[in-house]
């Protein structure tokens, strides 16, 4: 369903764009998409996939600090180990 209307979204901008209908036309496609916009279906819709969006930067935000944490304590200990630097050969 996401996909279906992502690819309406994008035929109805494209045609906003690429259309010679005229301003009548244009105001008539303006009109209807300021009436979905405002449609609360849409509008719980689009709040919820925000907070979806906002679960998952947190989870992955949880994942990565451990990462990071580890980072930091391998170049307190310096990178003699497995130094990656050009050598003098």
């Amino acid at each position: 369903m996401r996909y279906r209307l992502t690819f309406m979204t994008g035929m109805a901008v494209g045609y906003v764009l690429g259309a010679r209908a005229g301003r009548e036309r244009y105001e008539q496609l303006r009109k209807w998409a300021q009436r979905l916009a405002q449609n609360p279906a849409v509008r719980n819709t689009a709040e919820s996939a925000a907070h979806g969006g906002r679960q998952a930067a947190v989870k992955a935000l949880e994942k990565v600090r451990p990462l990071r944490e580890r980072i930091g304590q391998r170049e307190e200990r310096g990178m003699e180990e497995d130094d990656w630097g050009t050598s003098n050969t």
